[in-house]
């Protein structure tokens, strides 16, 4: 086959308009990719912090139940202060402390050291 001007003109043409849209087609697939990764990663931390808010929840009802029982009113005038925490290791430790208390004193005690 002859190679003439013509021949190399459309060539390069075809090689460009390739180059163009393989190009065009990356860029497409990357964004569709980083969306749905996106997405993704957000649900999961959406599940994640839906879970944590809902055992702090429930440690926080349990701590209310526990200290209205225990120690009456005087147990729940620590309510407001306990429900400040975000912490739910903590709040699963008080949880222990108001079990084992022999008098809300040593709750107390134990709320001041997270202060």
């Amino acid at each position: 086959m002859i190679e003439s001007a013509a021949y190399e003109i459309i060539k390069r043409e075809g090689y460009e308009e390739g180059l163009k849209e393989g190009i065009q087609q990356g860029i497409q697939q990357g964004i569709q990719q980083g969306i749905q990764q996106g997405i993704q990663q957000g649900i999961q931390q959406g599940i994640k912090q839906g879970i944590q808010q809902g055992v702090r929840q429930g440690l926080l009802k349990a701590i209310e139940i526990g200290l209205k029982l225990k120690f009456g009113l005087e147990g729940l005038k620590l309510y407001p202060e306990i429900r400040k925490i975000e912490d739910t290791s903590v709040l699963e430790t008080l949880s222990e402390a108001i079990e084992t208390a022999k008098d809300i004193s040593e709750v107390k005690a134990f709320l001041k050291t997270f202060e």
